[in-house]
C-alpha cells in the first residue's frame, strides 16, 4: 500500500526552496522527515523511551548527525570501507543540533531521547551543516515526544558586502561573516561561527537576517504538525514532588544559601564547601526512620542554591566571588616556559589555566580530511584537552569528547583569522591546549594562551586574539537582568546565557552563544557584546604585559622553512625519475622537500633542521631548476673522459661536452693524463646545440692564452 506522504516547502530570500516531507521514510520512529534543499537531503528521525529510567533527574538526550559517503558518490577512506565513528566535523554538526533543541524539552522530561540525523544525498550549492536542526526539529514536531518547538536554523555570511542565507560553499569561502544561527519564532537560541575583525553592529545585523529566515521555517513546520495530527503531546510523569517538603526546605534554607553566596568566597571548592554544609547539616538532622525523599531533598536544594545566587547579582550587583558585574578575574600570563617546544605559554584567569605548545610541522604534518562533503588538507590543527584533575575529579582517559571537540574548533576559528595566508606560510600549525585547571571560561583561556604561544614561536599573526564568556541572568517577572563577564563555571550552570566572545583589537574573529531562557531582545545582546568588547580589550592589554608581538625569528630547535616558486615543466626534474633526484636531496642534505602544482606552477616547501642545510638543498634544487646561459663561468666536476674529451657536470643534473680542443691551448693529442673523474674545474657555457639542446663547455676561454711565438726572417 503506497503511504500518505505529506509535504510542505518554502522559500529562502532569494527564491531558492526547500521541502520537508513526512509519512514515506522511517516510519516506524516517534517522527521522521526527509528535508531537501536542491540536492541536498538529510533524513532525520526522532525516538524517546516511553518511560524514564528510575533515578534519572535529567534528560538523557543524544543527537547524532552522520554523512553517508554514497550520498556524494564516494567510498569511504581506511581500512574497513565504511561509516563508523563520527569524524570531528560530524561531531560538530550534532553539537549544533543538540545545543538548539534541548533547551526546549520541559524541564521535567527524563525520557531517552535520540535523534539520528543522516545526509542520504549532497550537494555543495546547499550545505547540509545548516539545515541538520530544521530537519530534526521538523522530526520532533511530527512526534508526540513534549518538544516546545518549532526552532530552525541557518547560515548566515556576507559576501562582498550582501548578506546570503545558506550560502554556496564557494560563497562561503569568500565571507567575512559565516554564522550558524538557530532560533524559534520569538527568540535566537544558538549562535556558532568566525567573522574577520568585524565590529558587534555587523554581527548583530547578520542575526537578524538569520532571524528573519528562520521564521518562515517555523511556520512551515507548525503547519506540517497540523497535517501530521500532532498537536498533541504525550503525557509523562517523571519527577515525583513534595510541595510541602519544597515549602520547608526553601524556608529553613534559602536565607542561609543567600549568605553562603553572598560571602564571596574567591575559591570554588570554599564556596562548594560551605553550601553543601547546609544540604549536609539537614540531612544529618533526619532520624533514621525519615520518610523524607532525600533525592528530592538535594534537587529541591540545587533549586534553592541557584536562585539565592541568581538574586544575589540581580539584587547587589554581586557574584560568588566578589566581583562587580563587569569585572575580569585576576591574570597572569607567561610565555617560553617550556625549552624544547617551538613556542609554549600559560595563561591564568582566576582559576582556569590553559598550558599551551605551538608546534611547527611540514607539509608532511598536514591532516587529511576525508568526508562525504568535505575532502582535502588542513594546515592548521587546534587540540584541546581536558583532563579530570583541573576540577579536581577522578574521571577516565578515553580521549576527547565531544564538548573537547567543540572548545577546540571555536579557538580554532578564533585564531586562524590572524595566520599569514598559506602562501606566505610553508608550515603546519599544531596548537595543543592543555586545561591544567578549570572554573569557566577554559575555551577562552585556549584562544589567549594560544595567542601568546604563536607569537612564542615566532609565527607573524596579524594581531593577538583574546577571548572572553559571558553570561547573563534575568527574571521575568521583574524585568531585572545582568549580563556578566567573564564568567564563573558555577554562574555558566546558574546562568542563562553563555556568550563566548573572541576577537582583536579591530573586532569579532569567532563567537558561541546558548540561551536558555526566553525573550534576549537584540538591545540585551548589543549590551552583552560591547560588555564583552570591553573586557576582550582588557584582557589584550593583560596579555600585552607577557608579550607584544611575534618574536621576530624562529627559536633554535624550531625547523627551517623556504619556499622556492618554480615552472610547472621543472617538477618533474626535480623530482627525477622515481622520485630519484627529490630523494637523493633529502639523502645528501637531510632536508624535507616537498612538491606539488598549484596554479599552474610548481610550488617547492623545504624543511631543514639548521641553516647550514638549508642552504644546501636550496643549492641544489635551485642548480636544477636553473636555466643554463651562454657565457656563464660555472663550477664543474668531470664525469666521464672519452677520447675526445670529458663529459662535466657543470649545473645539477646537467652534463656538457668538455672538447679535447677546449680543454688547454696548447694542443693535445690524446686524454691520457690530462684529466681525472671527479676533479672540480671551472668551465664557461659556449654553445647550446639548437636542435639537440647539448652543452659545448670551454676550458681554455678561462686560462691565460699563451703568446704567439716571434717569427724570424731569413
Amino acid at each position: 500500500m503506497k503511504p500518505t506522504v505529506i509535504t510542505k516547502t518554502c522559500q529562502l530570500p532569494d527564491g531558492r526552496e526547500i521541502s520537508i516531507e513526512t509519512g514515506k521514510l522511517a516510519r516506524q520512529a516517534d517522527g521522521s522527515v526527509v528535508l531537501r534543499m536542491g540536492n541536498t537531503m538529510i533524513l532525520a528521525t526522532v525516538v524517546a523511551a516511553t518511560e524514564h529510567k528510575e533515578g534519572t533527574d535529567f534528560l538523557p538526550l543524544s543527537v547524532d548527525y552522520q554523512e553517508k559517503f554514497a550520498s556524494t558518490g564516494k567510498v569511504p577512506g581506511g581500512f574497513m570501507k565504511r561509516e563508523s565513528k563520527l569524524s570531528d566535523y560530524e561531531v560538530l554538526i550534532s553539537r549544533l543540533v543538540d545545543r538548539a533543541i534541548r533547551p526546549l524539552f520541559p524541564a521535567d522530561y527524563h525520557a531517552e531521547t535520540q535523534v539520528m540525523i543522516y545526509l542520504i544525498s549532497g550537494d555543495q550549492a546547499a550545505l547540509p551543516d545548516a539545515l541538520a536542526a530544521f530537519a530534526a526539529s521538523a522530526a520532533l514536531s511530527v512526534s508526540d515526544i513534549p518538544f516546545q518547538g518549532p526552532i530552525s536554523e541557518v547560515r548566515v555570511a556576507r559576501v562582498d558586502g550582501q548578506f546570503v542565507i545558506n550560502p554556496t560553499m564557494e560563497q562561503k569561502e569568500r565571507a567575512d561573516i559565516d554564522l550558524i544561527v538557530a532560533a524559534s519564532i520569538e527568540n535566537i537560541l544558538m549562535v556558532e561561527g568566525e567573522m574577520k575583525e568585524v565590529s558587534e553592529d555587523d554581527m548583530l545585523e547578520a542575526l537578524k537576517r538569520a532571524h528573519d529566515a528562520i521564521k518562515i521555517q517555523c511556520e512551515l513546520q507548525i503547519e506540517l504538525t497540523k497535517a501530521a495530527g500532532k498537536t498533541e503531546k504525550r503525557v509523562y510523569s517523571h519527577e515525583n514532588n513534595d510541595e510541602s517538603l519544597r515549602e520547608e526546605l526553601w524556608k529553613l534554607m534559602y536565607e542561609r544559601a543567600y549568605q553562603a553566596a553572598r560571602a564571596l568566597h574567591t575559591n570554588k571548592k570554599v564556596r562548594s564547601d560551605a553550601f553543601s554544609t547546609i544540604l549536609d547539616e539537614y540531612l544529618d538532622g533526619l532520624p533514621e526512620d525519615t520518610t523524607v525523599d532525600k533525592v528530592m531533598v538535594k534537587r529541591y536544594f540545587k533549586d534553592i542554591q541557584k536562585k539565592a545566587a541568581r538574586d544575589l547579582a540581580l539584587n547587589e550587583g554581586l557574584r560568588l566571588d566578589g566581583r562587580k558585574t563587569t569585572q575580569i578575574r585576576d591574570i597572569w600570563s607567561e610565555v617560553d616556559y617550556l625549552p624544547s617546544p617551538h613556542g609554549s605559554a600559560i595563561f591564568t584567569r582566576g582559576e582556569t589555566q590553559s598550558l599551551t605548545t605551538v608546534t611547527l610541522g611540514t607539509k608532511l604534518d598536514e591532516q587529511m580530511i576525508d568526508g562525504a562533503m568535505i575532502e582535502g588538507f588542513s594546515k592548521f590543527i587546534l587540540h584541546y584537552n581536558f583532563p579530570g584533575f583541573s576540577t579536581g575529579e577522578v574521571k577516565p582517559n578515553r580521549g576527547p569528547g565531544r564538548r573537547e571537540v567543540g572548545h577546540g574548533n571555536l579557538a580554532l576559528r578564533a585564531l586562524k583569522q590572524v595566520l599569514p595566508p598559506d602562501d606566505k606560510n610553508p608550515y603546519t600549525i599544531r596548537i595543543v591546549s592543555d586545561i591544567l585547571e578549570s572554573n569557566g571560561s577554559s575555551s577562552m583561556a585556549t584562544v589567549c594562551a594560544g595567542s601568546l604561544a604563536l607569537m612564542d614561536a615566532g609565527v607573524p599573526v596579524k594581531s593577538a586574539v583574546a577571548g572572553i564568556a559571558m553570561g547573563m541572568i534575568s527574571d521575568s517577572s521583574t524585568g531585572k537582568y545582568a549580563i556578566l563577564s567573564d564568567i564563573l563555571g558555577d554562574e555558566d550552570h546558574l546562568g542563562d546565557m553563555d556568550f563566548k566572545v573572541t576577537g582583536t583589537e579591530q573586532g569579532i574573529t569567532a563567537c558561541q552563544m546558548d540561551l536558555k531562557v526566553d525573550g534576549l531582545t537584540y538591545e540585551v545582546m548589543r549590551q552583552a557584546l560591547l560588555q564583552a568588547k570591553e573586557g576582550r580589550l582588557h584582557i589584550l592589554n593583560e596579555m600585552k604585559k607577557t608579550i607584544t608581538a611575534p618574536r621576530p625569528d624562529l627559536k633554535p630547535q624550531t625547523p627551517r622553512a623556504e619556499t622556492v616558486i618554480i615552472e610547472k615543466e621543472m617538477i618533474g626534474a626535480i623530482i627525477g625519475p622515481g622520485g630519484k633526484v627529490v630523494q637523493d636531496i633529502q639523502n645528501t642534505t637531510g632536508a624535507t622537500v616537498s612538491i606539488e602544482e598549484v596554479n599552474n606552477k610548481g610550488v617547492v616547501r623545504v624543511f631543514a633542521t639548521s641553516k647550514s642545510v638549508m642552504e644546501a638543498a636550496l643549492k641544489r634544487i635551485k642548480g636544477i631548476v636553473a636555466i643554463p646561459e651562454v657565457g656563464e663561468v660555472y663550477d664543474g666536476k668531470v664525469k666521464s673522459i672519452m677520447p675526445f674529451g670529458a663529459f662535466v657536470e657543470f649545473m645539477p643534473g646537467k652534463d656538457g661536452l668538455l672538447h679535447i680542443s677546449e680543454i688547454k691551448w696548447e694542443r693535445l693529442e690524446n686524454m691520457e693524463g690530462v684529466l681525472e673523474v671527479g676533479e672540480e674545474i671551472k668551465v664557461k657555457l659556449i654553445e647550446v646545440d639548437k636542435k639537440t639542446g647539448k652543452f659545448r663547455l670551454s676550458r681554455k676561454v678561462l686560462l691565460p692564452r699563451p703568446p704567439r711565438p716571434e717569427t724570424t726572417h731569413a
